[in-house]
């Protein structure tokens, strides 16, 4: 059986390549469908695999400024032959669930989220004060279009796998489908505990708007106290511009250097508002609390508590939510934070459903049910 793998891009090793990885490890013999691809930017179990690649590829600067041809995207996704396949699964952020099969071929679409770009952060990632009325006409315009054919698109799916709760949810919100849910893989044995309290506050993210790093700078301003932020981005010349006294800049890191950060943090700081978040994952694995804002994906990762609440069973806490995304809430977060005391062992046993070999399993299980569902349908 011919199966195809579709995925967005293929620009990094980030939370949805590392779940394209364990796909790839379920179906070896699987070939890879994306709109982008930068040589070895990602693992080598995917750059070994066969991979096609869209007229996105070819188009001018794509491998660094591939966002700016979003609107060409739904296109480029359905330009794909898929004919030949008999199962399709895609994993999507963006575009992927789009691509265009034959009835009989099963598709199954691991969402990441629905397209946050033009439903709930578009306000965000379009800052239309900073538009003229031009620019803002034209925005609106790809924006409803984008949204059409993301809503329109879902109809190609046979069945949505969410990577949480809160991305189900808001698959339910915006196409009205049903989805299973199957968290993430996240590599818990790779990681080791740390030293019981270190020196310095971490944040792993990339820099772009929605990951709200500003606020985090803005607090840290404000606090003096040490703060590391690993990673790069679109927002990198703003946030050290912005950024005073103890805030260190450092670019994305090799695991085994990555993993000494975490080992050697006091907390990892998680400002923005996540659909999963591999990144409090592997914090917590490491045995290190999360300050993190109390909405989204933290709220089924990290077992928080909130400054202004009382809670009388602390010892099974993993980390402190703040309220709302401003610096002063995060401030107040920080300060009770420093008040307490955690256990690294609590910390990284909470996170232990989360190991790789769980997603594994569970989507194997999915496909084949799922499949052999399919088979029956057109063979009755």
């Amino acid at each position: 059986m011919k199966i195809a793998l579709v995925h967005d891009w293929l620009t990094g090793m980030r939370g949805g390549e590392k779940c394209l990885e364990a796909l790839c490890q379920l179906y070896p013999e699987a070939e890879i469908f994306t709109l982008l691809h930068n040589r070895n930017s990602t693992s080598p179990e995917i750059e070994s695999k066969r991979i096609h690649t869209s007229f996105v590829q070819h188009l001018p600067s794509a491998a660094e400024k591939y966002r700016y041809y979003l609107p060409l995207f739904p296109t480029a996704i359905e330009r794909f032959d898929l004919s030949a396949y008999k199962l399709v699964i895609s994993s999507s952020h963006c575009v992927a669930k789009g691509v265009l099969t034959k009835i009989e071929t099963c598709h199954i679409c691991y969402c990441h989220t629905p397209m946050r770009y033009v439903w709930e952060m578009s306000a965000i990632y379009f800052n239309h004060s900073r538009y003229n009325w031009v620019r803002r006409v034209l925005t609106n315009s790809m924006l409803n279009y984008l949204r059409r054919w993301d809503l329109s698109s879902t109809s190609r799916v046979d069945h949505f796998v969410a990577n949480s709760q809160n991305v189900r949810h808001r698959i339910k919100k915006h196409y009205d489908r049903q989805a299973d849910v199957i968290y993430p893989p996240v590599e818990i044995d790779s990681f080791t505990l740390g030293p019981e309290r270190g020196n310095y506050y971490l944040i792993v993210s990339a820099l772009v708007p929605y990951k709200r790093i500003d606020l985090a700078v803005e607090a840290f301003n404000q606090l003096g106290k040490r703060l590391v932020i690993v990673g790069s981005g679109p927002e990198e010349k703003r946030l050290k511009k912005m950024a005073q006294g103890k805030i260190e800049f450092v670019p994305w890191q090799g695991f085994e250097q990555l993993k000494e950060f975490y080992q050697n943090c006091k907390a990892l700081i998680f400002p923005g508002e996540e659909d999963f978040g591999i990144v409090p994952v592997e914090a917590q694995a490491c045995g290190k609390p999360v300050i993190a804002f109390g909405q989204g994906g933290v709220l089924e990762t990290v077992q928080g508590i909130y400054p202004d609440r009382q809670q009388s069973n602390k010892s099974s806490n993993t980390g402190v939510f703040f309220r709302e995304q401003a610096a002063a809430s995060l401030i107040g977060a920080v300060k009770y934070f420093e008040t307490l005391e955690f256990d690294r062992n609590i910390i990284r046993q909470s996170v232990l459903r989360f190991k790789a070999e769980n997603y594994k399993e569970k989507m194997k299980e999915f496909v084949t049910r799922k499949l052999e569902i399919h088979r029956q349908t057109f063979n009755s």
